[in-house]
């Protein structure tokens, strides 16, 4: 599997190494989900529940995982899906699989960006006066919405000045929520009582544990998308990288990402009666802070989610613009989006793009968060199953064990989320918001300029 020269140009600076393909694989994941919706989390699965959902749901992207990292590693190209599938399929489902990603990236950046008016609102009440106007019955306060626009407008300049500083900005945030991490689960489990854990599910008997773990499993692949982010920035590899280092970052990713969620889940379970924190929509570091009577603790778990936030953030802009750059230099959007910067080798106009679908996005507020979760699922699922599928059509020999599974896995997230009779499937909103993304990447394909293959 050798990339052709034409899609592969080494137009991007190159400077990432094994640390930071680590912290943008894991990076990338963890947003702040663990602390403005583990009420969600705990209503749908309760601790038992919604434990083994993120545990089994990470077990079950490994597959996904080590197909991917065979793939990087040998097609190492920023378009990653696209660039796997379009040497055993024709062009259209080719496409769709990258636009399905795009989706999958570039949905989590205005989650973030409405998230860091929830996140700051926590400790500083005030965040919600002056209201703008309403979403869905929640109103958009001036304060928050600026916050979003100017943290969107942050990533992007961070972006824009180059990868080496969006890769220290991923190391130092992802370093940092870890030892915070390990500060307030350790000082949880040692406060708590396994009592609290009752009941182990939020529904009753054999069915509705199974129920439990299927409706959390349901939302792991939004939660846990981000893995595969390595494969979008493997051309800004350092000079001598080992190729093998991409998998091992992806494969640790996953493993480290699921470990995160259960124990989290866990410790917030173990401090705080859980029906108490989903009847009062609490979030997890009121959970803490009610159960140490300790605002000290709160504010501890507020940092490292912003610390979450900020990474999480900057880790799906980069997968983003690296996707829709490539899908420029392809000439399947404007190629304009193809060009990087002669200075920062950074891919300028797809950055601006994104910072501004993202502000635009943010505009609709909270209202965005728990639609976008789901649609985020089945865009992830699709772009997974069609890597796993291009690697089986690429490789008749070894290795097609992991590939097999990973598309297995793939295509089941999808069904879970379109087929009606499956509890947790889509609802009207999120396919509207599915058809409006398909429609916008039809306009796309119709609109491209197919150029012939020229060797860069």
């Amino acid at each position: 599997m050798e990339p052709r020269d034409r899609l592969t140009p080494r137009t991007l600076h190159r400077t990432l190494g094994g640390l930071e393909y680590f912290t943008f694989g894991f990076g990338t994941m963890i947003g702040v989900g663990w602390l403005v919706v583990m009420d969600d989390w705990l209503g749908r699965g309760g601790p038992g529940g919604a434990m083994l959902g993120f545990l089994l749901g990470a077990l079950a992207l490994l597959p996904v995982a080590r197909t991917y990292g065979r793939l990087v590693r040998e097609i190492p190209d920023a378009g990653a899906e696209i660039a796997y599938t379009e040497r055993v399929f024709p062009p259209l489902p080719s496409f769709a699989a990258g636009w399905m990603m795009v989706l999958a990236y570039a949905i989590v950046c205005p989650w973030e960006a409405v998230a860091i008016g929830n996140l700051l609102a926590r400790a500083f009440p005030a965040l919600n006066a002056l209201p703008l106007y309403h979403v869905a019955g929640r109103a958009i306060t001036v304060p928050r919405l600026a916050a979003g626009l100017l943290l969107t407008a942050g990533v992007a300049l961070v972006n824009h000045r180059g990868i080496r500083p969006s890769g220290r900005l991923q190391d130092a945030t992802t370093l940092g929520l870890l030892g915070l991490f390990a500060v307030f689960v350790t000082l949880g489990f040692a406060r708590g009582a396994p009592a609290q854990l009752s009941p182990l599910f939020a529904q009753p008997g054999s069915a509705g544990a199974f129920l439990s773990v299927l409706l959390v499993a349901q939302i792991v692949p939004y939660f846990m998308t981000g893995f595969e982010a390595v494969a979008k920035e493997s051309e800004e590899a350092r000079p001598g990288f080992d190729p093998y280092g991409f998998g091992r970052a992806i494969t640790l990713a996953v493993l480290v990402g699921g470990t995160f969620y259960v124990l989290v889940i866990g410790a917030v379970s173990f401090v705080f009666p859980w029906r108490d924190l989903v009847a009062n929509h609490l979030g997890t570091e009121a959970a803490f802070a009610r159960a140490f009577s300790s605002t000290a603790i709160a504010r501890l778990i507020l940092v490292a989610a912003l610390l979450s936030l900020f990474k999480v953030f900057n880790g799906n802009f980069v997968a983003a613009t690296r996707m829709i750059f490539a899908m420029g230099r392809r000439n399947l959007v404007p190629a304009a989006f193809g060009a990087v910067h002669p200075r920062y080798g950074t891919p300028t106009w797809a950055i601006v793009l994104l910072a501004l679908l993202t502000g635009a996005a943010a505009l609709l507020g909270d209202a965005v968060l728990v639609p976008i979760t789901e649609v985020g699922s089945l865009a992830a699922g699709v772009g997974w199953c069609a890597a796993c599928l291009a690697f089986l059509r690429l490789r008749p020999g070894g290795g097609r064990g992991y590939a097999m599974l990973g598309a297995v896995v793939s295509l089941g997230i999808v069904l879970m989320k379109v087929v009606p009779a499956i509890p947790g499937s889509f609802t009207r909103a999120e396919w509207i918001a599915l058809a409006a993304w398909c429609a916008l990447g039809l306009l796309a394909w119709l609109v491209r300029r197919p150029v012939a293959d020229t060797a860069s």
